[in-house]
């Protein structure tokens, strides 16, 4: 392929639960990627003279512009991501409050001054913004993965080059269009859509003017981006995989564990990176459990989310296939299918039925692997020190879950859990207000909160002579 055709390439995007093709996009060459730091370079430049409250102004209309879009918004994410209208228009309004929330943010860049303690300096401490960004985005959360990461750069004043899933393009375009209507000048956001994210990546990190890669996705891919990152010592935050227990106690309140339970395991269908992958359910109320935790499972209505049904398809036919043989191996080593909804007549492969697994012994392969699909394989514990040992064995610590009948006993575990957030008693975690992020190979930095916006800062010193 010449080079000219290459830059007439396009990207089809289908929706998941019908096949059809809902649009086409650029399918955007090196060439044209390395094209766009330019813009970026001079966009930073203008950018980052603005004031905070100037950057702050356009970050506000930019979540008002996306309240007044968030149906066309939620429509958008229903039909190129498959989720539920329900889940689509919640996202929508996280994902404008990370816009807000930087709003608010951008006036408070952090600072200080103080006195050397020897005497005769003044030390000034102030926080730049550090230059151009590359933000890469899943497809899981289109619209609120992307504004978690340009609410912040904006409010530091960074300008941003913006890698969204190939599935899911359509809503970061959505989103770069408010943020252009909202006051962002040429060049500071800019949208890369590509079938080959390492075709896009590469050509950028490749520029000594790209400071910063803030990536969501899988610890595999993360692990070899931080190799590449490591060439020329790039500024990164990795939000990676993650494998979240879900521990119930003997005396935890039942119903409200059911409740969380639902929350934390298939919203989004369980594609999500916080969502609730192992149930560790204590012995003395197993069966509660499990028995209204499987009638609510077996309610769940599958099918097109644009018809209204609670779960949609996987995001590929590839990805379901992969949890079913999930399923499989687990029923193979001794698992019970308890539970299960019902498939739609004529539904293609890509949708899975939500699927409640019981007796799942401790080596089966889906207590190990992100599950990423609304399957719950449930353990039964006795002891605590041992189901905190098991919680705590994965590689990720990303998110985790705890109910117990007092708050006291549910902190006192969550302290023990190795996760960077903590769900006690409630079945969600993100908040635009407090910092997501993991530990261990769940990722690097964090998100969200006052933290967000020191991810895309440098920190200078001044050290002035007082004598």
């Amino acid at each position: 392929m010449t080079a000219d055709h290459a830059q007439d390439r396009m990207l089809a995007v289908r929706n998941p639960a019908t096949g059809a093709v809902l649009d086409h996009v650029h399918d955007h060459s090196a060439e044209q990627a390395a094209a766009m730091v330019d813009a970026a370079a001079a966009g930073f430049r203008a950018w980052r003279g603005t004031t905070p409250r100037q950057r702050s102004e356009v970050l506000m209309a930019a979540f008002h512009g996306m309240r007044e879009q968030a149906q066309r918004l939620r429509d958008l994410i229903v039909a190129e991501n498959g989720k539920s209208q329900a889940d689509a228009a919640a996202e929508v309004s996280y994902a404008a409050e990370f816009f807000r929330w930087y709003a608010e943010e951008a006036v408070r860049s952090p600072g200080d001054y103080t006195e050397a303690p020897a005497g005769g300096v003044r030390n000034v401490v102030t926080r730049h913004p550090v230059g151009v960004a590359v933000l890469i985005t899943p497809w899981n959360f289109p619209a609120a993965m992307a504004t978690r990461k340009i609410g912040p750069a904006l409010a530091a004043g960074c300008a941003v080059l913006l890698k969204p899933a190939s599935e899911t393009p359509l809503t970061a375009f959505a989103i770069a269009e408010i943020l252009t209507e909202a006051g962002v000048p040429e060049g500071v956001v800019q949208v890369a859509a590509s079938s080959s994210a390492s075709r896009v990546v590469t050509a950028w990190l490749a520029d000594d003017r790209v400071r910063k890669l803030s990536f969501t996705g899988s610890t595999g891919v993360g692990r070899r981006l931080l190799a590449h990152c490591a060439e020329r010592v790039v500024n990164t935050s990795m939000e990676l995989g993650g494998n979240a227990p879900f521990i119930v106690t003997s005396g935890a309140d039942i119903d409200a564990a059911v409740d969380g339970a639902m929350l934390a395991k298939f919203r989004n269908g369980g594609q999500a990176c916080t969502a609730a992958n192992r149930f560790y359910i204590h012995q003395d109320v197993l069966g509660e459990f499990t028995e209204k935790f499987g009638a609510r499972i077996a309610q769940l209505r599958v099918g097109d989310p644009a018809s209204g049904a609670d779960i949609g398809p996987m995001i590929t036919e590839q990805a379901a296939q992969e949890i079913r043989g999930l399923i499989r191996r687990a029923t193979e080593q001794g698992a019970v299918i308890a539970a299960q909804a019902v498939l739609p007549e004529g539904a293609n492969s890509a949708f899975l039925t939500p699927t409640l697994l019981t007796g799942v012994p401790l080596d089966a392969e889906i207590l190990s692997e992100e599950i990423f699909g609304p399957v719950a394989p449930v353990v039964a514990w006795t002891d605590l020190d041992a189901v905190i040992a098991l919680a705590n064995a994965a590689e990720v610590g990303l998110s985790a879950y705890v109910y117990a009948g007092k708050l006291q006993t549910a902190m006192k575990i969550a302290e023990r859990l190795e996760a960077g957030m903590v769900g006690v008693n409630r079945g969600i975690v993100s908040d635009p207000s407090a910092p997501f992020g993991g530990v261990k190979q769940a990722g690097i930095g964090r998100e969200g909160g006052s933290f967000g916006m020191e991810e895309f800062t440098e920190v200078q010193y001044l050290s002035v002579d007082w004598s």
